[in-house]
């Protein structure tokens, strides 16, 4: 058996490439070559420890793209040779989530990647129902997009219709970005984001924001009404700190909603007083169905955005620590690990 290297996240400062048996894939199952992984948020805060349902160590990669090299006995078997994205949910089917078609809240729900050993490797074998074959007009760099739009495409849908409606979003992280994105998309009238950095406010501009402010500043929820130009029918918190949450509740008008969108460092307080007086609506928000991995997958065709505003920088399989350390600079957003070739 040939030699598969594997990157293990021990700690942040612990990132080691290890080698293992090629695997074979089981009834049900596809080999898959990796080619492209992108680092998430989630990625971050496991390997310092602070995420609240992944441990150390953990073996990351569910943000991959890669080509079907082999399928096992009682999986599609056209699915060989192909170009695929991991849909990396792992859920049961059976519990009344799954039942419901919400499979994003499996009663079990483990993640590819996070509860187990994900993508960042030459070579995994996966469920083939979580493979999802790319379009020809979309390159596996471009692909490696599709896995973060999805979480931001669920969120917008899930807030209902943003025809004609004014939005803010909290955060100008990949996340942030690709909310704003998607609320476009969605037919927003007008979209404002906060960030506590100039270049990420100014990065949010270019790709559609109609504004942008400092969420730290004294006079945040000034800055951000006169931005939006009145209160936010809808404000998608992609920090989920106790200051966004207060700051997102005092731009929000009577009756609008607030979408929790980012992972909580842990428990935070909110103001639920003026949730009921004000009959606010909060929706919490994980992850995301098929449906939503094929919208996003169509967002993207359209290439609508330059490149390189959402893929800042990009590293080899073997330069992965240095991958982790260049994605929590603040000035980065999206991080490419890189393994072979796309061929």
């Amino acid at each position: 058996m040939t030699q598969n290297r594997r990157i293990v996240v021990n700690s942040f400062d612990d990132i080691v490439l290890e080698t293992e048996e090629t695997p074979t894939p089981a009834a049900g199952e596809v080999l898959v070559r990796s080619t492209v992984v992108g680092i998430c948020g989630s990625d971050m805060h496991a390997a310092h420890g602070r995420h609240p349902f992944m441990s150390l160590p953990f073996w990351p990669g569910h943000e991959v793209v890669g080509r079907v090299e082999a399928a096992g006995t009682d999986a599609d078997q056209s699915l060989a040779g192909k170009r695929v994205v991991v849909e990396p949910n792992l859920y049961c089917g059976t519990c009344d989530q799954c039942v419901a078609g919400r499979y994003n809240i499996c009663s079990t729900l483990d993640v590819f990647g996070c509860q187990t050993p994900g993508g960042m490797t030459d070579r995994f074998v996966i469920a083939a129902d979580r493979v999802i074959p790319l379009p020809d007009d979309l390159d596996d760099t471009w692909a490696s997009l599709i896995e973060p739009l999805s979480t931001p495409v669920h969120a917008v849908r899930r807030a209902g219709d943003l025809s004609g409606k004014r939005v803010v979003v909290l955060g100008a992280g990949p996340i942030g970005l690709f909310v704003a994105i998607a609320a476009l998309e969605a037919g927003a009238e007008r979209v404002v984001v906060g960030d506590l950095l100039a270049s990420k406010r100014e990065r949010a501009e270019r790709l559609g924001a109609a504004g942008s402010f400092d969420p730290s500043a004294d006079s945040a929820a000034e800055d951000a009404l006169a931005a939006l130009g009145g209160k936010a029918h809808v404000v998608f918190d992609c920090v989920s700190r106790e200051s966004t949450v207060h700051l997102a509740i005092e731009i929000l008008d009577k009756g609008a909603t607030l979408m929790t969108v980012g992972v909580p460092a842990g428990p935070t307080k909110i103001d639920l007083d003026l949730i009921q007086d004000r009959e606010l609506t909060l929706i919490g928000n994980l992850m995301y169905v098929r449906e939503d991995v094929l919208h996003a997958i169509e967002i993207l065709r359209k290439k609508s955005f330059p490149l390189d505003e959402l893929i800042t920088a990009s590293f080899d399989i073997t330069e992965a620590k240095q991958a982790f350390h260049t994605s929590g600079d603040p000035e980065q957003v999206k991080v490419l690990v890189t393994i072979g070739d796309q061929s």
